[in-house]
């Protein structure tokens, strides 16, 4: 899951026959609540999240997948590096952390390009 400008803000791998509204649910639990000036959490998040599927001529695809480059292009980011795009490694958890590691590479070249 990734923010309006392709930061990663949680990552978790899974089987490639999983579909993605599978694993939206779980995604949107592991973001944590933005914290106010005075360390108080925002408002309640909720999860009024539907799905929208564009019927065959009645809903414009156009409109449904605008969005999707910003995440499009985080994958192409961490493509990069060569141990998450061919998978070498047989345990997941070592697999997870190298994303982990991608990810805060990606965050921290956001954050010294725009600070």
């Amino acid at each position: 899951m990734v923010d309006r400008n392709g930061v990663p803000l949680a990552v978790k791998h899974s089987a490639a026959n999983v579909h993605d509204s599978k694993m939206l649910e779980e995604m949107v639990d592991t973001i944590q609540p933005i914290r106010g000036p005075r360390s108080r959490s925002g408002r309640p998040r909720k999860r009024g999240i539907k799905a929208r599927i564009a019927r065959r001529g009645v809903d414009s695809s156009e409109r449904l997948g605008r969005h999707r480059w910003v995440v499009e292009r985080t994958l192409s980011w961490l493509n990069r590096y060569r141990r998450l795009k061919v998978r070498y490694e047989q345990r997941a958890d070592i697999h997870q952390a190298f994303l982990d590691l991608g990810c805060a590479q990606i965050c921290w070249g956001y954050v010294q390009r725009f600070c």
